[in-house]
């Protein structure tokens, strides 16, 4: 999937996020737990799904597209889901994670970012990925 031009910048973009949120939230987990465990927890399973979407994009096969599919809709569902609520209720998190205020802290890029997936998903699958 992987191997023209806009797949190979949907890896690296996959791979910096997940670079990114995993490190985020392994020092907000190390060192802050207790004060806001669910949005730090919440941080941790964005990087899980962007390290399962950056390996799924990078490998390709059928098997990959089904993962990345999967991924990047588990992603927007957290991103959409995290997002909102972060708008409504300001309280409930109270410290941000990558999917507050619908990505907000990271240029809105994970809001983006499995729409973008996703359309990537369906031109391989339509090109017999």
């Amino acid at each position: 999937m992987a191997s023209t031009g806009p797949g190979r910048v949907l890896v690296a973009v996959y791979a910096i996020f997940a670079l990114a949120a995993t490190a985020r939230s392994g020092v907000q987990i190390a060192t802050k737990f207790s004060q806001a465990p669910v949005a730090y927890l919440l941080s941790a399973l964005a990087a899980v799904v962007y390290i399962v979407a950056t390996v799924a994009f990078a490998r390709g096969g059928r098997m990959s597209i089904r993962v990345a599919a999967v991924s990047c809709t588990v992603e927007l569902a957290g991103v959409l889901a995290v997002g909102t609520l972060s708008v409504l209720d300001r309280g409930a998190f109270p410290d941000a994670t990558v999917w507050s205020v619908y990505g907000q802290g990271y240029g809105f890029v994970p809001l983006v970012l499995p729409v973008l997936g996703l359309l990537w998903v369906r031109r391989v699958a339509r090109h017999g990925g």
